[in-house]
């Protein structure tokens, strides 16, 4: 065991000694607890994926729901693969709020000891699946695979990592094993799968329908099978600390914009699938056709509710999957003070902090 935990050190190290540099550099974020701002920022940096669990971002950027609240404020957005690199540009300062999975999330509030990040909304539950090869029925079948994640310490990496053990199946976050993880990006994963270079992968939403519609594969691991209530956190909005607490307005009009996108989405499905589809080739991204948005569209829920009764489980699944060195204690990551008004002024219930921070 001595070994395993040298080898998850060095990893861990790996992946997050570039964030945990460029943070110390600005001076980390602790530094600016007392600080107070105007409460509008001339500009707000936002992150996001290209994938339907972000759909609340897509949405937003799109039907200019964040540009109109934002009013003065410049939106500024970058496209990411996965949480660990928004995780880095959070930490260097060149991202202000983020749409991020809760694994990078959890790891950046531990690395930071608390400081770097909050949690202000949900935005999206389930819309991760396994999707697997032919031949592939039971989790014994598995054995001598290769399967593809996101990025190393990702959500869809630490689930698959986590089910996998619970199998039985030994994994490791530096290779070998019965099973071979191999972080891919989500672009690249079906060309792979189709190759037969991959056996499988637990990515999100579209990419499992994609693997499934185009790839020919079939589902193996619905993850919401895995939830109480087959609900759990798959994407989130956080900000960082500093900029929350410099400039709470220009947060709130984020989250008003936020909750606008997220309405729409739950009122008008087929209008939420335009605007998805436009943001994705503004992008650069490929459009998807009906078959995969619709399908992808059914297995995820687009909400603000952060589900926070999920997130200590996501917590401890990263210990178990090796990918986050010890428990972290999540108290205080969540601020959801500046959501609650937002939705008490419309007559909405209240979300959760369930006992991890401000409500």
């Amino acid at each position: 065991m001595p070994n395993l935990r040298s080898a998850r050190a060095r990893v861990l190290a790996a992946v997050l000694a570039p964030a945990l540099l460029a943070l110390a550099a600005c001076g980390g974020n602790s530094a600016a607890g007392g600080s107070s701002g105007s409460g509008t920022a001339p500009q707000l940096r936002l992150g996001y994926f290209a994938n339907l669990t972000h759909a609340a971002a897509l949405i937003g950027v799109n039907k200019g729901d964040f540009t109109k609240e934002l009013g003065s404020t410049k939106l500024t957005t970058q496209v990411f693969n996965a949480g660990p690199d928004e995780v880095e540009a959070l930490f260097a300062g060149a991202l202000d709020a983020a749409y991020i999975g809760p694994s990078p999330t959890v790891n950046a509030y531990g690395q930071s000891k608390g400081d770097a990040i909050r949690i202000v909304a949900g935005a999206a539950s389930g819309g991760a699946e396994l999707v697997v090869r032919d031949g592939i029925t039971t989790a014994a079948d598995l054995k001598g695979t290769k399967l593809a994640t996101p990025q190393l310490g990702n959500t869809q990496d630490v689930a698959l990592r986590t089910w996998l053990t619970g199998q039985g199946l030994k994994n490791s976050v530096t290779g070998g094993g019965d099973v071979t993880i191999a972080p891919t990006a989500n672009s690249d994963v079906l060309n792979l799968f189709k190759a037969g270079k991959l056996d499988g992968a637990w990515v999100p939403e579209p990419y499992a329908s994609r693997l499934v519609l185009e790839g020919k594969g079939h589902v193996l691991v619905d993850e919401r099978d895995l939830w109480p209530a087959g609900k759990f956190v798959t994407t989130h909005l956080v900000v960082r600390t500093e900029f929350l607490k410099q400039y709470p307005e220009t947060v709130a009009a984020l989250l008003r914009g936020h909750v606008a996108a997220v309405q729409y989405a739950q009122q008008d499905a087929a209008g939420a699938k335009t605007a998805i589809n436009a943001t994705l080739t503004a992008s650069g991204s490929k459009a998807l056709d009906q078959a995969t948005i619709d399908r992808a569209w059914s297995e995820m829920t687009v909400t603000y509710d952060p589900i926070a009764s999920a997130l200590k489980k996501s917590a401890e699944n990263g210990v178990t999957a090796g990918t986050t060195a010890k428990a972290v204690d999540l108290k205080g990551i969540y601020d959801l003070t500046p959501l609650n008004k937002i939705l008490t002024a419309q007559k909405l219930a209240p979300a959760s902090a369930g006992g991890l921070g401000v409500e």
